[in-house]
């Protein structure tokens, strides 16, 4: 399957194949989302979403048809319950569908909802934690309609942030050898949201979205400088802006963006027994700006590198791996929904 990341900004694509363990990228692609067609997390129009996908379309094999594309936490309701050990998928399914009426706010005949065996619970051994995951079905329908009108057939809706966290699972290989025993956390900045998935190993922790992202540091260029936004968003990527905008625009935008993820942080140390976040993984177009990275690291002291999901992939020769190396950073949930084609799921 493609995974198709629909952003505000743009919309980002990734096709992996697998053999004997090892991940190969075959295509990708990043088209720009025309400004406004995505707002408050929500398609505004789309036809006009359909048509940047059409254009992702035309980069991927004429025999990959499906896709699997994901909604924002915002738009999903997830919980952990606990259920019987012993009950089988079906016996589950018909158990949570039976209780699932008492634990979502919406009518059940407006909800789409799934569920997955996580664990057995650590304090009754006879349960077992189960996630349940319900959006409301709308959301799915608007999502699938652009997909599908842009030429793919959606197999998979996923969860934007258990898709960060599945794509960042690659980027372990940058961090020191005890990652996969730490307290990690991804951390996306996209245009207009900031997504965060703390983990550890293959536990997810907790997750956090919130709107802040690039388009707060384009509008202050906007406000600074007298540009338009489509200038601002220009000079901001090819850096041809004034001397002194380090000073009046970048750092007061590294200034709130640390506060958010600070924020982020603090919101889960205070809600679960863990003591600290061991390392930062960050993602998203607004982790290309020039030392971020070492910004977290100074003000926070947590160890923080720039996502490189592609370290030990293989990338297929008709691809341009120093273009794909540039937009590395900003296909971490697409390569996330990707990767979903290696797992099982209820389909």
């Amino acid at each position: 399957m493609v995974g198709i990341d629909i952003g505000s900004h743009s919309v980002k694509a990734v096709l992996l194949s697998e053999q004997h363990g090892i991940f190969r990228m075959e295509a990708a692609a990043l088209e720009p989302m025309p400004k406004g067609m995505i707002k408050d997390r929500e398609i505004q129009d789309i036809e006009a979403v359909s048509r940047v996908i059409a254009k992702i379309r035309k980069h991927m094999p004429k025999n990959v048809k499906h896709a699997a594309v994901a909604i924002s936490g915002a738009s999903v309701i997830t919980k952990v319950i606990y259920m019987d050990v012993s009950l089988s998928e079906s016996e589950l399914e018909s158990q949570i569908e039976i209780e699932a009426d008492s634990l979502i706010p919406y009518p059940l005949d407006e909800v789409s909802l799934d569920f997955e065996k996580l664990n057995v619970n650590k304090a009754d051994p006879s349960k077992v934690d189960v996630l349940l995951s319900a959006a409301r079905t709308e959301h799915i329908e608007v999502r699938s309609h652009a997909v599908m009108d842009g030429g793919f057939e959606p197999k998979v809706m996923d969860v934007e942030s258990y898709a960060l966290s599945r794509a960042g699972r690659l980027c372990f290989s940058q961090l020191p050898d005890d990652a996969e025993d730490k307290v990690v956390a991804f951390v996306d900045i996209g245009a207009q949201i900031s997504l965060v998935s703390i983990v550890q190993g293959e536990r997810a922790l907790y997750t956090r979205d919130q709107v802040f992202g690039g388009e707060q540091f384009t509008n202050s260029i906007v406000t600074y400088y007298g540009k338009s936004f489509e200038e601002s968003e220009r000079d901001k990527v090819l850096g041809n802006l004034p001397p002194n905008y380090t000073f009046e625009v970048l750092a007061p935008f590294q200034t709130a963006l640390l506060q958010q993820i600070r924020r982020s942080i603090q919101m889960f140390l205070n809600t679960s027994e863990k003591e600290n976040v061991d390392y930062i993984v960050l993602s998203g177009g607004t982790a290309l700006i020039n030392g971020l990275d070492r910004l977290l690291i100074d003000e926070l002291g947590i160890h923080t590198v720039i996502a490189n999901p592609l370290k030990n992939m293989e990338v297929a020769a008709e691809l341009d791996l120093d273009e794909i190396n540039l937009i590395q950073p900003q296909l971490m949930i697409a390569t996330g929904l990707a990767l979903r084609s290696f797992s099982e799921c209820h389909i």
